[in-house]
């Protein structure tokens, strides 16, 4: 009996001394592309309204971002308000934006650019899902001080349970 449990007790801090490390994912602030921390939805529903929210981050090495392209999903309505979209800061300070969406494409274009170093949070309110599908998938563009092109950051995934 002593045995099996000291076999278990082992068993169980090797296998977490191998598995630990995959679940740390320590992000370095060295980074030189603004990049998508995380994403939630609230409520946490199937059906009805509710809101994405997306949070980005823009390492020390970048350079500044002036705009942000958000592609919406074809299973996701969101509203034309642009008073249902906002951006705020870590402080919870809402962050100077200008709002265009043009179909499934939300453009926020930065009154001041955004500085390296900042992490912030997008808010997308009043979004429907239209069918149930796999999910939904919204691709990331950003622009940058001296740079023309758009600057593809990353996607945020919303599994449907």
């Amino acid at each position: 009996m002593k045995r099996s449990l000291i076999y278990a007790i082992v068993l169980t801090l090797s296998s977490t001394a191998i598995f630990a490390p995959n679940y740390v994912s320590a992000r370095t602030d060295d980074g030189r592309v603004p990049h998508i921390d995380g994403n939630s939805q609230f409520p946490p529903i199937r059906w009805g309204i509710f809101r994405h929210t997306f949070r980005l981050h823009i390492p020390q090495n970048s350079k500044a971002v002036t705009q942000l392209l958000v592609k919406v999903p074809d299973n996701v309505t969101i509203s034309n308000n642009i008073y249902d979209i906002d951006v705020v800061d870590e402080k919870g300070q809402k962050i100077n934006t200008n709002v265009s969406v043009n179909g499934k494409t939300i453009l926020l274009a930065f009154a001041e650019p955004v500085a390296p170093n900042t992490k912030f949070n997008v808010y997308l309110n009043k979004i429907k899902r239209r069918n149930l599908g796999n999910g939904s998938v919204y691709s990331f563009s950003a622009r940058e001080v001296g740079i023309d092109a758009e600057i593809p950051i990353g996607v945020a995934w919303f599994r449907t349970y």
